[in-house]
């Protein structure tokens, strides 16, 4: 029997340090040929073809080319890890992921850092959601999302970093009870409408559109986040799953459910939209509807109840709320062209507000921090491994483990997933990304203190920004 062939060779994996001319020859004197699958998106590794000498060079130059612009073997090390970023403090959670400020060493510059524990994402069956949003967020862009930067791993956790976005969600602000103006609310939906026009042009539907995952910058404009749930179709295809969050979920994904369907499409992130709007203007949804109730019944609901309109709204306005609530998709309005051509919207400047110089009619407090503070509190007093003690604990981990007689975990299953999951978890840099696309740019100096960059701060605050407490700032990562 043939011996099996090593590890990819780690030199695939450089910058070009070697020629692309040695990989080839090296390649083909071995005899084995290294290809990505399908989708190179999905590989955390490269695998070997079981024919013998096909070099396939073109997907051998094409590989180098692919990692070199960032998307780097999660196995090789060569990327970010937990010990490039400074621990501020947390700011959020959500099911089994939370949310910290952090600040890159090297350049200074903040981020917001969802992480999220590998042993609840198997015990939760959640790790193919993380993959999924790793899969999306690593292919888009755009000015009204929360943009993905980096994602890397370690022993404990799954670790993305994204835009920082100070000025909080819309649902913290609707339980401040902040009265939304009409003026405010057309910016968010038009805000939100280009970015759904975005995600339809990469064929992805988000089925989470609520205030809770709308987050606002400094200035007060609107970005959308977590794809925990999203999914991706092809032309002609429908979506089937029931996913969502029920009180903003459109009609057809419960009669797809209920009644076994044709699915559903796009539309129903316009449906969300709707909802979201009346909820702002009023401060209720226009649907009574909660998490407990029976499929059947919020079918029925649907066709027997008509949504309430407060008389001192504008006609416009609503006249564009009911074409959003339509809860026949076909007559539902459902792209970018459909709301230009809407009366309460004719006076938009889109190429203006596509650059974010539509001024917002409601713009956050600079002077706090916009988050509950008990979350602060959670991650030093109540989380049994906080985030800022990683460091020492992983650490005393690797020490334990080394001391063993046997390498086998004492729960076999779970520490299969987990290696699986070290496995093909794909590390991820958009900053060398940009770097690749441009060979002209040089890499930036850490600004000085006070000095703004926009690039890759949130909608350019300060490189290092004095932020707000509402609750005690967390120690370094390197802290003990």
């Amino acid at each position: 029997m043939a011996p099996s062939p090593p590890r990819v060779p780690s030199f695939l994996f450089l910058n070009h340090s070697w020629s692309l001319k040695f990989v080839k020859c090296v390649s083909w004197s071995v005899g084995w040929s290294y290809a990505f699958p399908a989708s190179f998106s999905q590989c955390g590794q490269l695998h070997r073809l079981t024919s013998g000498r096909r070099a396939h060079l073109a997907l051998l130059s094409a590989a180098s080319s692919y990692f070199t612009c960032g998307h780097i073997c999660a196995r090789r090390g060569h990327g970010l890890t937990f010990d490039h970023f400074q621990i501020l403090r947390a700011i959020g959670k959500g099911s089994f992921g939370k949310v910290c400020i952090v600040q890159k060493r090297d350049t200074e510059k903040m981020y917001a850092m969802k992480y999220m524990s590998k042993q609840q994402c198997i015990e939760r069956d959640e790790v193919r959601n993380v993959f999924r949003e790793l899969e999306i967020l690593q292919e888009i862009e755009h000015v009204f999302l929360v943009n993905l930067w980096y994602s890397f791993q370690d022993e404990e956790d799954m670790f993305m970093v994204v835009d920082l976005l100070l000025g909080g969600d819309l649902r913290y602000h609707l339980q401040q009870n902040v009265q939304f103006s009409e003026d405010t609310v057309r910016l968010y939906i038009c805000e939100m409408a280009l970015a759904l026009d975005y995600l339809r042009s990469q064929h992805i539907i988000h089925r989470d559109v609520k205030p809770d995952n709308i987050l606002l910058d400094e200035q007060g404009h609107a970005h959308l986040t977590d794809f925990n749930i999203a999914t991706i179709i092809k032309d002609g295809e429908r979506a089937t799953a029931l996913a969502g969050t029920k009180p903003y979920m459109a009609p057809e994904i419960f009669q797809s459910f209920v009644n076994g369907g044709t699915g559903y499409s796009f539309e129903v992130d316009w449906w969300s939209v709707g909802v979201m709007a009346y909820e702002l203007l009023r401060g209720w949804r226009p649907y009574d509807i909660h998490s407990s109730d029976a499929m059947e019944s919020l079918v029925q609901l649907f066709s027997t109840v008509s949504v309430q309109y407060v008389p001192s709204w504008s006609k416009e306005m609503v006249a564009l709320l009911r074409k959003l609530l339509t809860v026949n998709p076909r007559h539902r309005v459902s792209s970018l062209q459909d709301m230009k051509e809407a009366p309460w919207l004719a006076n938009v400047l889109w190429d203006d507000l596509s650059k974010k110089k539509v001024e917002p009619g409601f713009v956050p407090n600079k002077g706090r921090l916009h988050c509950d503070p008990t979350f602060e509190l959670e991650e030093m007093i109540l989380e049994s491994r906080p985030l800022h003690k990683k460091k020492k604990r992983l650490a005393k981990n690797r020490s334990r483990d080394s001391s063993r007689d046997s390498p086998q975990s004492e729960n076999d299953y779970l520490q299969d997933c987990l290696d699986a999951i070290q496995q093909d978890f794909v590390i991820f840099n958009r900053e060398k990304l940009r770097r690749s696309q441009d060979p002209t740019r040089e890499a930036l100096p850490a600004p000085e203190a006070g000095d703004v960059d926009g690039e890759a701060l949130a909608d350019g605050e300060d490189a290092s920004p004095a932020l707000p407490v509402c609750g005690s700032i967390c120690p370094s990562a390197g802290s003990s």
